[in-house]
């Protein structure tokens, strides 16, 4: 089956965040939405159509999970090349949660907790709100759009009592799918000092050629015993709202620990719908990825394209994977809010401040480009209007 992807979708109206949010985030509701990590795309019809079977039989009681939707898990997990355990498998309501319940679970108030800054900022407040102690490393941005992990500084923060380190790959939002080499330091870096990895994998099947996702825990079984792992359908399908996620960890200690945790809070059971979508997303979603993949990578070269010849003083490269760009406004000599000021009221456009992900992002700011072509063109047409206006 071929995808339309070029095909518009009323999302206006209809309780959308990322749509009819723009409001109370950026103070206008007229604007372009490119911020919220959703995409633009309709849901895939084989997890429509398993949604509506479901409901063909009208009972929705209490749910038991099947041997059909771990089965799923594994198979989609072993198709990318890693073999798990379907029994290892736990259930989490979304990937942010499930980071949330890991900081809580695995470590005590005031423990040290590193990341790699900039990064996905709910990863600061899961450590702050739980009262642990927030530790940074900067990635070393090259200059050139893409970022490196600066090991010297990482290992450093790491013998400094960490106890945890939470990890992003493929990393949000600067896009770098991490080399087999970066991870493999990264994973004897974290022996070495006994530094637990958490590990937030649910862009992993958002990957362009020729860059290869490894999931963290399939590099050997010392590393895999030390790493809690989230994935998620959410991103990849776009069923962000039926918050269903898999917690998975060869160590089964970590397992068990992480398990019982959740069941405390009476939430291990998710949804009926949550767990229709993901089984059928696992078990059916190949070709449909295959070709969105095809389509975002074209509107990243869209957009890289566009800058270079029109708007040359806002600077973005390819993103290795994510469907998130990562644009360089700092040649446009203006503070973080006056960045934001001239996108909303002058090019009318919703897009995340960079400075959410950490001050490393003070001049950056994080486009979604997983929408249709049509509403793509019409930012950078926007953005290049006003910019041919000046920036007063």
């Amino acid at each position: 089956m071929v995808y339309n992807f070029d095909e518009l979708v009323e999302r206006k109206d209809t309780n959308c965040e990322k749509w009819d949010n723009c409001r109370d985030r950026f103070g206008r509701n007229d604007l372009l939405p490119l911020w919220v990590a959703d995409m633009d795309f309709k849901t895939p019809d084989f997890i429509i159509d398993a949604l509506k079977q479901r409901l063909e039989h009208e009972v929705l009681g209490y749910q038991i999970r099947p041997a059909s939707f771990y089965n799923a898990v594994e198979n989609w997990l072993h198709r990318r090349g890693w073999q798990i355990d379907p029994h290892k498998i736990s259930f989490s309501p979304g990937v942010v949660p499930a980071i949330n319940f890991a900081v809580d679970v695995f470590t005590n108030p005031g423990d040290r907790i590193l990341i790699n800054t900039p990064v996905y900022h709910p990863f600061m407040y899961a450590i702050n709100r739980h009262r642990r102690t927030l530790v940074k490393s900067s990635l070393i941005n090259s200059g050139e759009g893409r970022y490196t992990l600066d090991f010297d500084d990482f290992e450093k923060k790491l013998a400094d009592g960490v106890k945890m380190y939470i990890m992003c790959s493929p990393h949000n939002p600067v896009g770098r799918v991490w080399t087999l080499e970066e991870l493999t330091r990264i994973g004897e870096l974290c022996l070495k000092y006994n530094v637990l990895v958490v590990s937030d994998e649910i862009h992993s099947d958002l990957v362009f050629k020729p860059h290869r996702h490894t999931y963290f825990a399939s590099i050997s079984e010392k590393i895999a015993r030390q790493t809690v792992t989230f994935i998620a359908p959410s991103k990849t399908f776009n069923i962000a709202g039926l918050s269903s996620s898999i917690v998975y960890s060869d160590n089964e200690a970590l397992h068990e620990k992480f398990s019982k945790f959740v069941n405390s809070f009476s939430i291990s059971a998710g949804t009926i719908f949550g767990d229709v979508a993901l089984e059928a997303a696992y078990t059916h979603g190949d070709n449909w990825l295959s070709q969105l993949l095809d389509y975002l990578d074209g509107n990243f070269e869209y957009v890289v394209d566009y800058l270079k010849k029109y708007v040359p003083r806002i600077k973005t490269g390819k993103p290795e994977g994510t469907y998130l760009m990562w644009l360089d406004c700092s040649e446009l000599n203006m503070t973080s809010s006056q960045i934001q000021d001239f996108l909303v009221s002058k090019a009318g456009l919703a897009l995340n401040p960079g400075h959410i992900f950490g001050e490393e992002g003070e001049f950056f700011v994080r486009l979604n480009a997983a929408t249709q072509r049509a509403i793509l063109e019409k930012a950078m047409d926007s953005l290049r209007d006003a910019t041919e206006q000046g920036f007063k």
